[in-house]
């Protein structure tokens, strides 16, 4: 395995994943530089049975799941589920702030599993490989990720919100 083209391929989309995870940059940096190396060490392990994505980003969420234990519980945000434009007006901003605000507050509602299955696919992961990290089908990631997405809409619509 060339680890510096492994490196130069995956480095930013793992730093991507854990910033939203942990919203924090300097969190990310350690958490991406600590997957790298637990991949050189364990690179014999790599049996190529799933793509390099996956299994970086497999190691990247068990080491973050290994950070939250050792800082005990650190908030988990999911990003704004709408772009904002600055021509618009502020009573839309307000609102749209209002509504992914609600979003997140559903989300975070939801069991953490389901919660960072939303991160990874917001991070640009398949549904397939989102599947692999968990050890699950390309099938279960979709249902999942369909059925949350129905919990979200549900709560937000509860509380008055058009979806």
């Amino acid at each position: 395995m060339d680890f510096d083209e492994i490196f130069r391929g995956y480095a930013e989309l793992l730093y991507k994943y854990m910033l939203k995870l942990s919203r924090s940059e300097d969190i990310a940096e350690e958490i991406v530089q600590e997957t790298f190396c637990k991949a050189i060490i364990n690179s014999h392990k790599f049996k190529g049975e799933c793509k390099v994505t996956t299994w970086l980003c497999q190691i990247a969420r068990n080491e973050y799941l290994n950070y939250i234990k050792k800082k005990e519980r650190s908030n988990l945000n999911i990003d704004d589920f709408s772009a904002v434009a600055d021509e618009r007006r502020l009573e839309d901003i307000i609102e749209d702030r209002e509504t992914a605000f609600a979003a997140r507050a559903a989300l975070r509602e939801l069991p953490e599993t389901v919660r960072e299955l939303f991160e990874l696919r917001a991070s640009g992961l398949s549904f397939r490989e989102i599947g692999d990290i968990y050890g699950k089908t390309e099938n279960w990631a979709r249902v999942t990720f369909f059925r949350a997405k129905q919990k979200i809409i549900e709560k937000m619509e509860e509380q008055g919100y058009e979806v």
